[in-house]
């Protein structure tokens, strides 16, 4: 089967598509999008969330077909994502991928596609989440390397960024 739908703002097809193909497999392997993570395949770790019609979603669980005629964000594409939301011009990282550099919060980055996207949408939805709020949030995703006390730091300076966007240089 032929899929339809937009990436990253772009419109994509994706031909010959078996029904048992996971969104995943065709942003990494037909797209060439390889940021969204393929970890445990049952949507237990959080590695390859991307946002579907703007709603954080595992990728590795969702079928390919089920994308037909829907927006995808991946996490090549939150820059430009977040720019559109503020009508700004895009910048080459966004605003939670830079906060999460900037608190130290990246390791060996496999988790870190999966928390960003996760991040973006919570600091969306709720510009000035709590800890409480963070946590629950970010629960669908595993991070074998930290403690998560960086990755909280991060969200938070996210959050603080996206509230007062003219300090973040």
């Amino acid at each position: 089967m032929r899929v339809t739908f937009t990436v990253n703002g772009r419109r994509h097809e994706a031909d010959d598509v078996w029904e048992g193909e996971s969104l995943l497999y065709v942003l990494r392997e037909r797209l060439g999008l390889p940021g969204s993570k393929n970890a445990c395949e049952q949507g237990e770790c959080g590695s390859c969330t991307v946002r579907l019609d703007g709603e954080p979603v595992c990728a590795c669980l969702v079928a390919a077909g089920q994308a037909e005629g829907r927006d995808v964000v991946t996490v090549e594409g939150l820059a430009g994502y977040e720019a559109a939301r503020a009508g700004t011009a895009p910048r080459e990282v966004g605003t939670v991928q830079q906060a999460f550099l900037d608190a130290g919060a990246v390791q060996c980055g496999f988790c870190t596609p999966g928390l960003v996207v996760a991040a973006d949408e919570l600091i969306e939805r709720n510009p000035a989440p709590s800890d409480a709020d963070i946590r629950e949030a970010l629960s669908g995703n595993l991070c074998r390397c930290t403690g998560y006390e960086k990755i909280l730091d991060a969200v938070r300076l996210a959050a603080g960024r996206a509230a007062a966007p003219e300090e973040v240089s």
